[in-house]
């Protein structure tokens, strides 16, 4: 097919520009933004869609912007720098209420003002890449490619701490002077309050000499290693005295959280004490009453709770999440107000939940499947039997709406208030918060 102008009238979470040709097919144009018009070519087309690319823009969105970082035409991680950032906000915002609408058939009676955040250097958690390339005698770390399994060659990450980013380089120096620089496929990074961790997957045992120049490095920069020769249960630091090093404040409620490389921890430590703030606020707990903290994780959510609760009951999937929490409830003086419970949320059911006893309120923060398990079960108990709020962090708009759809249309539920969290900037992810009132 020949070249053809094309309207663009939305964005989608890829950051691909959609219109629709004349006869009403769809079609996705990379780095094309709504109200642009562009000039395309079709380099895939399917039954139900086209793939294209821009050949000339013709007219430019006033939402456009010069992406700051130098590696985003390849990298894939990030899909969104060339839009302004509080346009990147209002497409998720319009993800969340269409999945509302359409997956839950269910509207939110009032919208929540979006959580804005650092927009730089936000990246706490992260996973690099590693490949040796023979061909060039040198070794790359970085994020992988948008559209492929190469690793970009990059010098620098803007989305990192500035002194994660300043790694980026004797990183791969460093690995090249290692006995097999062939056999790191990634290291992963966690930032904590107090240290800079780099987990190091290898798949080749390390020689003392290995072990001496990783040393060195750590010196050097300021960093701790974590060694991980197989599945994650096996990470461990590499000196035993720096186990205990990894934590995070939550300064609001003088809480310090300890947590391992394995660990689940959200990405981006301000947003999170913002949203812990905000989903409190929601919650509303008054003094007296019990709450559960479903998909409770290490307590993230749990501890601040039980600063003004009476209980709190933890619930979570992972059982070394649920020993992290306890410590931390010990080491804070909570653990009487508060239990925590190793269990499959996935599975449980209307009986199951009933053996809690009353609870008042309700917070679920569930991974990318959402809490349908949960959802159902709720919908199951009667009216007196029920919390009277849910609050419901969200990292998949689709499955939160599914879950709305059953505790509005099947538990008696009313969707009080929605509303999306920017926890990651220049990506397609959308964190979202839900309020759920009898």
């Amino acid at each position: 097919m020949s070249a053809y102008e094309l309207e663009i009238e939305s964005v989608d979470l890829e950051g691909r520009g959609v219109g629709h040709h004349e006869e009403g097919k769809v079609v996705f144009v990379d780095g094309a933004l709504p109200g642009e018009r562009v000039l395309v070519e079709t380099v895939r087309s399917k039954n139900s869609y086209d793939k294209a690319r821009t050949v000339r823009r013709l007219r430019s969105s006033a939402q456009r912007q010069q992406p700051p970082c130098p590696n985003f035409e390849l990298c894939g991680g990030c899909v969104m720098q060339h839009l302004q950032p509080s346009a990147q906000v209002a497409v998720k915002q319009r993800v969340l209420e269409d999945a509302l609408k359409h997956i839950g058939g269910v509207s939110a009676a009032m919208l929540l003002p979006p959580m804005h955040g650092p927009y730089w250097g936000y990246r706490h958690r992260a996973r690099l890449s590693v490949r040796h390339v023979r061909k060039k005698g040198g070794v790359l770390v970085g994020f992988r490619e948008r559209q492929g399994r190469y690793v970009v060659d990059m010098e620098e990450c803007l989305i990192l701490p500035p002194k994660v980013s300043a790694l980026l380089r004797p990183l791969r120096d460093l690995l090249l002077t290692l006995s097999h620089p062939d056999r790191f496929p990634q290291i992963e990074v966690s930032v904590g309050s107090a240290c800079v961790a780099l987990t190091l997957r290898h798949m080749e045992p390390l020689t003392d000499e290995d072990l001496k120049k990783l040393r060195a490095f750590a010196t050097q920069y300021d960093i701790v290693w974590w060694l991980q020769p197989k599945g994650p249960e096996t990470m461990h630091p590499l000196n035993a005295e720096d186990a205990q090093r990894l934590y995070y404040e939550l300064p609001d409620y003088a809480l310090k959280m300890p947590f391992t490389p394995a660990d689940f921890t959200q990405v981006n430590p301000l947003i999170n004490q913002s949203l812990i703030r905000l989903a409190l606020t929601l919650l509303d707990t008054q003094a007296g009453e019990r709450v559960a903290d479903l998909f409770c994780g290490l307590g993230n959510f749990s501890l601040p709770l039980a600063r003004t609760a009476d209980a709190v009951v933890g619930v979570e999937g992972s059982a070394s999440l649920c020993r992290r929490a306890e410590q931390a409830a010990v080491e804070h003086d909570l653990a009487h107000k508060t239990s925590f419970t190793p269990l499959n949320l996935f599975e449980v059911n209307a009986e199951w939940l009933r053996s809690l006893g009353k609870l008042d309120r309700m917070l679920i923060d569930p991974p990318r499947d959402g809490a349908m398990a949960v959802s159902l079960a709720l919908s199951e108990l009667q009216p007196n039997e029920r919390p009277k709020r849910i609050v419901y962090v969200s990292c998949s708009p689709a499955t939160l709406a599914r879950d709305a759809g059953i505790l509005v249309k099947e538990g008696g539920y009313r969707l009080s208030k929605a509303g999306v969290i920017n926890m990651f900037p220049h990506t397609g992810h959308v964190e979202s918060i839900a309020v759920f009132d009898v």
